[in-house]
């Protein structure tokens, strides 16, 4: 591990969830609750970056307990969690539906027809709205909604997909047809192209903590797997971690490759910290 010479500690640790420290299963391990735990019991911060959605803020606690905050919504929500019974709501950035509406306009008349789910509502485990996809790989509902009627108001983010594309193509696509101060794009390993508000992602999340907190970002460590990490990956500078099954534009990225979300790689790398640091 680079700078492993030196044994001073990052002042904060943050990691992606789904595909980094959720497995296969959809499960966190043991282990890596307790090295977590471990990492916030020696005065480090731990924070979930994630591109969950608020309706699942329970979920996110209950994968990583030790979390200090939360990053959701891929940058569009940051929750202070320092006092577990009262969160306090830090930052919530919407979109307004019929802007959004305009763009998946634009999109389709390039890629044609998409399927396109919005998440609207922020109370637990709510559904989207939106097109009912046969491949939505997730067990939280989708509720069937007429687009005009779910984008006519404000919405949380959009997932569109375009058959016949991967989401690696259809972000290409989409990148060279909505200008970023329209959306922020980006993919997260579902198969669809996540669309938030412009000026948000992971890293303006981490921001916002880090200035509370009179940190900066050559004090973060990050961990992660796919494009929506990489605004996290760039903005970092104490050390970016890859798991093994990351994406390849993650990879890159990364300062080092550490096992795969299936075999703890999280808390492997996190565990040899600690005992390198005495």
């Amino acid at each position: 591990m680079a700078r492993a010479g030196r044994l001073r500690l990052p002042k904060l640790v943050a990691t992606d969830l789904d595909g980094t420290i959720v497995r296969s299963d959809d499960t966190v391990s043991a282990y890596t609750r307790q090295v977590m735990a471990r990492v916030r019991a020696a005065g480090i911060p731990v924070v979930g970056a994630t591109g969950r959605g608020p309706r699942l803020l329970e979920m996110s606690r209950r994968d990583l307990p030790a979390a200090e905050y939360l990053v959701l919504a891929g940058g569009g929500r940051v929750v202070d969690l320092r006092e577990p019974d009262r969160p306090v709501t830090l930052f919530d950035q919407r979109m307004e539906g019929p802007a959004v509406a305009a763009l998946l306009d634009d999109l389709e008349a390039i890629v044609g027809p998409m399927l396109v789910m919005v998440e609207v509502q922020d109370d637990p485990y709510a559904p989207l709205w939106g097109d009912l996809d046969p491949d939505w790989p997730w067990p939280q509902r989708v509720k069937p909604v007429p687009r005009v009627e779910a984008l006519s108001g404000d919405v949380i983010k959009a997932f569109a997909r375009a058959p016949g594309l991967t989401s690696d193509e259809l972000l290409q696509i989409a990148q060279q047809v909505v200008s970023p101060d329209k959306a922020s794009l980006t993919q997260a390993g579902l198969g669809f192209v996540e669309i938030c508000p412009p000026g948000v992602d992971k890293a303006t999340g981490l921001s916002l903590i880090t200035e509370q907190l009179g940190l900066s970002p050559e004090e973060v460590l990050v961990f992660g797997d796919m494009p929506n990490d990489i605004p996290m990956f760039t903005w970092a500078g104490w050390r970016r971690v890859a798991v093994a099954n990351a994406h390849p534009s993650v990879r890159m990225l990364a300062d080092e490759i550490t096992l795969s979300n299936d075999d703890h790689g999280v808390a492997v790398w996190l565990e040899r910290m600690l005992e390198r640091a005495g």
